[in-house]
């Protein structure tokens, strides 16, 4: 389908023009909204190690992998990432720094984080993210999400280079963020209830120019849109369900949760049986990229399944 077909599809769907802010239940996920927005990202952290959240302890490592091969694809010594719906950036951390995720939940379960001052966090996050980042890639992670206090949480940490606070869903990118967007070497989205929402990842696309990024996301099985594939396609891009097992999103939050989930993946073909029976969510990764760089994962360090986090062993 050409671009242009696909842009009339979408101007004429009924498509829900979700964003992070939306009520807080959708066809069959609970989203969290009073977590996205404080000035610090404490709250956050402690309903992600609440409700046993792993989605981004199995993705980044696959990120990581498909990082690497983008750079040496493309003889990048440095790679540009767009984080979609970042939130505070759990993402950049884990794929910047030397943490996994159960060291960032650790932290936040600490006596000298309950009474702090969002200030103090901040300073204290700062000073520990520098002390942990990388320094075998140069990465700049651009936080894009429409809560403004976590793309600011984001930037003052160091977790972001660049942030902005833009709804993609209702209008183009502002200036500046085109111009982010066109240097941008790939765009990653972890567990997003939207699975890169079809009328942003448009406006994502178009803005990055002639040489489009990889575009990496671990949805949740049964949340696949496919009229986000037509987007990638219609923008040139390859789009394949890398071969990795599908790994735990999160505890389901009630029987109600449950069911919807169960239904839904089946219905988008998943054999349920030991995935989601086992009271989680699953996801899986999936990867879109320029035709001229579809180098065979096997050829790359990707990571056909992760430990779990030491806690679940």
């Amino acid at each position: 389908m050409s671009l242009p077909q696909v842009r009339r599809q979408l101007s004429q769907s009924d498509l829900p023009m979700a964003t992070l802010s939306e009520p807080s239940e959708t066809g069959f996920v609970t989203i969290f909204d009073e977590t996205y927005d404080q000035p610090d990202c404490r709250a956050y952290f402690r309903m992600m190690d609440g409700l046993g959240y792993r989605n981004q302890h199995h993705a980044v490592a696959a990120f990581r992998a498909g990082l690497a091969e983008v750079m040496r694809l493309r003889g990048l010594r440095a790679a540009r990432v767009v984080d979609f719906a970042s939130s505070y950036g759990v993402v950049a951390a884990l794929l910047a720094h030397d943490l996994r995720l159960s060291d960032v939940f650790a932290r936040y379960r600490q006596p000298r984080f309950e009474r702090a001052t969002s200030a103090e966090v901040i300073a204290w996050d700062r000073d520990w993210l520098d002390s942990v980042r990388r320094k075998d890639v140069g990465l700049h992670v651009t936080g894009l999400d429409v809560m403004p206090n976590a793309v600011a949480y984001g930037r003052e940490v160091g977790l972001f280079q660049s942030g902005f606070v833009e709804d993609l869903e209702h209008a183009a990118p502002s200036r500046a963020l085109a111009d982010d967007l066109a240097r941008c070497d790939m765009i990653v989205e972890c567990g997003s209830v939207a699975q890169l929402m079809p009328r942003a990842l448009d406006r994502l696309l178009e803005a990055c120019g002639p040489v489009k990024p990889w575009v990496m996301t671990s949805p949740i099985r049964g949340n696949e849109r496919p009229e986000a594939a037509e987007v990638m396609r219609a923008h040139g891009l390859v789009v394949e369900s890398l071969p990795i097992a599908p790994f735990v999103h999160r505890r389901f939050e009630g029987p109600e949760e449950e069911a919807h989930a169960i239904e839904n993946a089946r219905a988008a073909g998943h054999d349920t049986e030991g995935v989601e029976t086992t009271g989680h969510f699953h996801a899986r990764i999936l990867l879109a990229r320029p035709k001229s760089e579809c180098s065979h994962p096997d050829e790359w360090q990707l990571p056909l399944s992760v430990a779990p986090m030491a806690e679940d062993a």
